[in-house]
């Protein structure tokens, strides 16, 4: 059975299992080294005449900056941010990568009659390991939809109200992207909120909270 979720303390979990790949394409006496970034969120929406691009708030990266801050602030009348912060570094051959936020709110939902969205604390994490990539999420204090107990990868669900019943949005929790075939790289989100999903709304866009990039044998050089 489903609960609501309004006063979750440090819910931490596992994207998934190692994400795992082939490895380079042409073996190397001197491999590139891991990478790894992370940022507190970003959105990227447009409403009308209304369109609000964020780009990646706090951003790090292995390579530079190493960390990073945001005091947070709101995005027109779509989201509030409040503050956060990333770290970013390697320890040998291993990349690590991680970026956390507190007290966001969208009230975007709220004129079609959706619920306001509200997450107290968040994190996104990812580490290399010379097989692969593993990424984690945190997370506390959620409110405007309902999670069951124990939480799977990539964890979707819509809100309705749409219409002729279609979707005002909808939410992957734990969400993990890997390309195909995999590479041992992945990227994490605390949450992915996707505005209209089935296309035709009157808003279009898309809100990350919590992002963490990790690829373990470097950037692909064309």
């Amino acid at each position: 059975m489903k609960k609501p979720v309004s006063r979750l303390l440090s819910v931490t979990l596992l994207t998934g299992a190692l994400v795992t790949g082939g490895g380079p394409a042409i073996a190397s006496a001197d491999p590139a080294p891991a990478t790894a970034a992370a940022s507190v969120g970003s959105l990227d929406v447009e409403i009308g005449d209304e369109h609000v691009v964020t780009g990646e708030l706090a951003p790090c990266d292995v390579d530079g900056p190493l960390s990073a801050t945001t005091k947070g602030g709101a995005t027109g009348d779509f989201a509030r941010f409040g503050g956060g912060e990333s770290r970013c570094g390697r320890n040998g051959a291993v990349a690590v990568a991680e970026a956390a936020g507190r007290r966001f709110e969208t009230t975007l939902l709220k004129r079609f009659g959706g619920p306001v969205i509200k997450v107290r604390t968040f994190m996104a994490k990812c580490s290399t390991t010379k097989d692969g990539s593993l990424g984690y999420i945190e997370f506390g204090d959620v409110s405007g939809f309902t999670l069951p107990e124990n939480i799977p990868q990539n964890y979707r669900l819509t809100i309705a109200g749409g219409k002729g019943g279609t979707a005002l949005a909808s939410l992957t929790v734990n969400e993990t992207v890997t390309p195909t075939p995999p590479d041992g790289s992945l990227v994490t989100h605390m949450l992915h909120i996707k505005l209209f999903p089935q296309g035709g709304g009157p808003a279009k866009g898309d809100i990350y909270l919590g992002t963490a990039r990790c690829d373990p044998y470097g950037k692909k050089k064309p």
